[in-house]
């Protein structure tokens, strides 16, 4: 691959839960485009291992490291050991997310409490390091949901509040950080085929028909988005939300 089709060449990413699904296509896509790439994964070590050595099979660098993303003192390790192995940051993809729920009234304080601290307190955790090594160029991307702007069931009350704080985090953070040339931005995945969420599986017979192209999306069109978002020529696109959900909010 000529370096031309490198856009990330010398560029140190990270990605949270990286391990699997959606996370691991954009952790490969990142790397293939030149960029040295740590992943954050809790339970699936030999997964995270997995990428890793996918990455490094194909001439790149990988890193993994072992961090709950609702724990802010593992991970605000995860970004510091990144920039000290990888020697900087230049690009953060705040995936790592859980999916607790169901009925309003029978939601748990306790899944609630979970749901905050990963899906919100890690995202503002790891943005918060990690802008502290980001120079000119820099950016941060957030993985939101399509559930944020269409609502397709019911019991996932609890799960689009925690998507939709990243939204209002996202502008007003484009905001903050403009100035500096660090981009923000949040891709909203649709119905993708992942391990949580299998095309032909329970949900898709939900949501399935109506999706305007037709089918599930595949994580490496996920992983795309986050690509392009991360290369020099998205330097002008910051604070925006963008579906990739086949139609599906359209």
């Amino acid at each position: 691959m000529s370096k031309s089709a490198r856009p990330l060449e010398g560029k140190v990413a990270l990605v949270t839960g990286g391990s699997r699904s959606i996370g691991a296509a954009i952790a490969e896509r990142l790397a293939a485009d030149g960029a040295a790439v740590a992943i954050t994964y809790s339970a699936s070590p030999e997964k995270a291992r997995g990428v890793v050595q996918s990455i490094e099979s194909a001439g790149g660098r990988g890193l993994a490291i072992s961090a709950d993303a609702g724990d802010p003192d593992a991970v605000r390790a995860a970004v510091a050991k990144t920039v000290e192995v990888l020697g900087g940051l230049d690009v953060l993809v705040n995936n790592a997310g859980i999916a607790l729920g169901g009925p309003i009234d029978q939601i748990s304080f306790d899944d609630y409490q979970r749901m905050i601290a990963v899906n919100v307190t890690g995202v503002f955790v790891a943005t918060q390091e990690a802008v502290r090594h980001m120079h000119a160029g820099g950016r941060v991307i957030h993985i939101g949901s399509s559930m944020v702007r269409y609502a397709a069931f019911g019991g996932a009350s609890l799960y689009t509040l925690t998507k939709g704080a990243l939204s209002g985090f996202n502008r007003s953070l484009a905001r903050d950080l403009g100035p500096r040339q660090i981009t923000v931005n949040t891709v909203h995945p649709g119905p993708t085929d992942t391990d949580m969420n299998p095309d032909g599986g329970p949900v898709s017979k939900l949501v399935g028909p109506g999706i305007a192209v037709g089918r599930y999306g595949r994580r490496e069109e996920i992983a795309s988005a986050v690509a392009y978002l991360a290369s020099p020529e998205a330097a002008f696109i910051t604070g925006a939300d963008i579906a990739v959900d086949g139609g599906l909010t359209a």
